[in-house]
């Protein structure tokens, strides 16, 4: 596993996460394309110029300066058999001081789904988190009737903490979301990560 803010890599038996690139675009588009009314359901409501090219630089921009400021860490999922684009996993709200904590987000593309690929990553980036950035609580939330989501999540070593209220719009309404934590030195159970 490499870590440097600047060419940020964290390799697993299958995968590569790295930060996103310009030359990205294009595959990028196509899998969120292709994957479009599988995400959309779970995922906040798309802007109109999502897909666009302006878009994907502001938000090759926005990668680079969220982990050179420490704020986030927004890598993209490859693999490394043939660097295709699978999918997105981003430590976000990093909070550092007392809290020293941070959410979890991901998504992978519709061909990927089902295949192990978002459980490695995610164990990658827990153990990135709890050993190079030192943080100790890791944070994620997904809708209660996504299946998949809280699966992986519990197979990651999360675990469920209740029910947010109207927590995120998903598809254009306030939707109640369920919390789960991943802790760093977790007393409520075995936890593969970190």
């Amino acid at each position: 596993m490499i870590a440097r803010k600047r060419n940020l890599r964290l390799e697993t038996e299958r995968l590569t996460l790295r930060l996103p690139r310009h030359a990205d675009f294009r595959p990028w588009a196509a899998l969120r394309h292709q994957s479009r009314s599988f995400l959309t359901p779970w995922e906040p409501a798309w802007a109109e110029d999502h897909l666009t090219r302006k878009s994907f630089t502001a938000r090759v921009y926005w990668a680079q300066r969220s982990v050179n400021q420490g704020s986030a860490v927004p890598l993209f999922i490859t693999r490394r058999a043939d660097d295709a684009l699978l999918g997105a996993i981003t430590l976000d709200n990093i909070r550092r001081g007392p809290a020293q904590s941070a959410t979890l987000g991901y998504w992978i593309g519709l061909p990927f789904v089902r295949q192990g690929y978002m459980r490695e990553a995610i164990g990658a980036v827990c153990h990135y988190a709890f050993q190079a950035l030192d943080l100790s609580r890791l944070e994620a939330a997904c809708l209660p009737e996504n299946a998949a989501s809280r699966g992986v999540l519990e197979k990651s070593g999360f675990k469920y903490e209740g029910v947010a209220q109207s927590y995120l719009q998903i598809d254009g309404r306030w939707r109640n979301h369920v919390l789960f934590a991943n802790l760093r030195h977790d007393r409520r159970g075995r936890t593969d990560a970190g």
